[in-house]
């Protein structure tokens, strides 16, 4: 039921087939479990079909390894008219020590489309209800601010190649 569920918790166990040749899981592989949170998250909200506009701020900050339990846990921070903002968290833990880690953290926006090649359709709008949600909410009106600038450069470049 839209407007209902603004967070998404996915849970599994890092795999070989997802690291490297470092042996740590691929930043690629953790982009799209980020996606794959965030999307379910945004499909949960809205209600409506969703595509990533962008990703913010992504910090890798401590590696995943094979066999670590991955939580990959998006939340809603600000919603627009057809867009949503997420806080998405990427955390490890060594079962066998049974040591918690922060291993990466970003902002994503999405936006709700009334079919899968349509237009931007309206999104149930959320309010934060405590400090730490009122918070994270201003950071991602900051980041939104941040986005007007940088979408500026992407048109002055598009108009450069074009």
């Amino acid at each position: 039921m839209p407007g209902q569920q603004h967070e998404v918790t996915f849970r599994f166990l890092a795999e070989p087939t997802d690291v490297n040749f470092g042996g740590k899981v691929h930043g690629g592989m953790v982009m799209k479990w980020i996606d794959q949170a965030g999307y379910a998250c945004a499909v949960a909200w809205s209600g409506a079909y969703c595509v990533t506009a962008s990703v913010s701020g992504i910090q890798f900050v401590a590696p995943i390894l094979i066999g670590d339990m991955v939580t990959v846990r998006a939340r809603l921070i600000h919603t627009g008219t057809s867009s949503m903002h997420f806080a998405v968290d990427v955390l490890a833990r060594d079962l066998r020590k049974d040591e918690h880690r922060l291993a990466t953290s970003c902002v994503m926006v999405f936006v709700a489309l009334d079919r899968p090649d349509g237009k931007p359709t309206p999104v149930p709008h959320w309010e934060p209800h405590d400090d730490s949600e009122r918070q994270l909410q201003a950071q991602a009106k900051q980041l939104l601010e941040l986005s007007k600038g940088m979408e500026k450069l992407v048109d002055l470049r598009a108009a450069s190649l074009g």
